[in-house]
Formats: structure tokens, C-alpha cells, sequence
């Protein structure tokens, strides 16, 4: 899969974000218990590439598979993915929301400012690492709503941290999935129940610039 960054000199840092779980909040009718959402960012674009490439390399090593989805990814295919991923440099911070503590009325009934919110909120404690940056949101999904949190995201952001923002589906691009396996990763983590709750999260530890829990 092509993944076109354009020329290094123009772009500071590539950003790529997903999320896990979803924003409703009938959570004994099946809505998850945690959201969370995460950005992985490259700083060295042609690590960005490389990065690109093993993953199409360990996609092309599973017959039938279109594309990492961490929730739909065997546990073998979790596991060849991390660790294709692992030799490459790129960071990953992520904010996790626990449900149970979002009291605002308007988070629990619009799930189009609940998700506008945290990404907002993710990226505004960004340690200072968001200049000039180009971001990429999985644009899979519902695309009004992708395309209302792209042009909200311009505008509330601190001068100079977002240079440009565009949607990508995941399964034209590779390092969009490894947004989804990055914060798939850090929310099984929660799901203390599973015995292997923390087991990818651990693959990735080396990677995690900050696990951000919202209260």
C-alpha cells in the first residue's frame, strides 16, 4: 500500500490517529466500557516509509488479510504485526476514558462532541511535540462527521501545531492500521477480565511517550 507524505522539508511530523471503543454510553446494551483514542508520530519520514513497508511485508505473510484491524486480528496476527513494528522509531501517546467516569450530559448524548472532545484533549497535552504537523484520521466510518472533526480540529488547535489534517480509510493505508493496533493495544489493557489483557501493550512499552487516564 502507497502511503505519500510529500517532501520532509515541508511537514515536521506525520500523526496518525484512531480510536478504540465508541461513544455510546448504554453500557449494559453492549457500548464499551473504555474509549480510547491515540496518535502515533513519526518524526523522521523515511522511517515513516520503512515503517509502511514491514507492515505490508507481515500483511502480505497472511492469506486473506486486507488490512491489521486490532479487533478483528488473531492473536498470532497481533503478534507478527508488534513485532514487524518493533525495529522502527515512532512514538505513541494516548488518552483513556473510562465511562463510568463522564458525568457531562452533552458527552453521554452527542457522540459527535464526545469523540470531537478527547481527540481535542489528546492533542492539546501533546508535550509539545505537534509542529507544523500533518495529521492523518482513519476516515473510515461515517465521512460527515470525519469531515466536521477535521475542519474542528484546525480551528482549535494551538497556532502552528497543525499545518494540514486529511482522512484516510485504513485499508488504503498502512500506518493508519498501525493507529488502530497502537490503541487497540493500550485499550485491551483495561479489559482486566482477559488473561492476556496486557500482553501487546507490553510489546509496544518502548514506544509509549505518555498513557494519559481522564478523570
Amino acid at each position: 500500500m502507497r502511503n505519500e507524505f510529500g517532501p520532509v522539508s515541508r511537514w515536521a511530523i506525520l500523526v496518525f490517529i484512531d480510536e478504540s471503543g465508541d461513544a455510546g454510553f448504554r453500557l449494559d446494551k453492549g457500548s464499551s466500557a473504555v474509549f480510547a483514542v491515540a496518535m502515533v508520530m513519526f518524526d523522521d519520514h523515511d522511517v515513516a516509509r520503512e515503517t509502511a513497508a514491514a507492515i505490508d511485508t507481515a500483511r502480505a505473510n497472511w492469506a486473506g488479510l486486507r488490512e491489521f484491524k486490532f479487533s478483528k486480528a488473531s492473536k498470532d496476527a497481533r503478534d507478527a504485526f508488534f513485532e514487524a513494528v518493533s525495529p522502527f522509531s515512532f512514538r505513541v501517546r494516548a488518552l483513556v476514558v473510562r465511562k463510568e467516569q463522564i458525568y457531562s450530559g452533552r458527552l453521554r448524548t452527542d457522540k459527535e462532541a464526545f469523540y470531537q472532545f478527547f481527540v481535542k484533549t489528546m492533542m492539546k497535552f501533546d508535550n509539545g511535540r505537534l509542529q507544523a504537523a500533518r495529521i492523518i484520521i482513519d476516515g473510515s466510518g461515517e465521512r460527515t462527521f470525519r469531515r466536521d472533526l477535521q475542519a474542528h480540529l484546525k480551528k482549535h488547535t494551538a497556532a502552528g501545531a497543525i499545518k494540514d489534517v486529511r482522512l484516510k480509510d485504513s485499508r488504503g493505508d498502512s500506518l493508519v492500521q498501525l493507529a488502530d493496533m497502537c490503541v487497540g493495544a493500550v485499550a485491551r489493557s483495561y479489559r482486566t477480565d482477559r488473561p492476556d489483557h496486557n500482553r501487546w501493550r507490553r510489546m509496544i512499552r518502548n514506544k509509549l511517550d505518555d498513557v494519559w487516564d481522564f478523570e
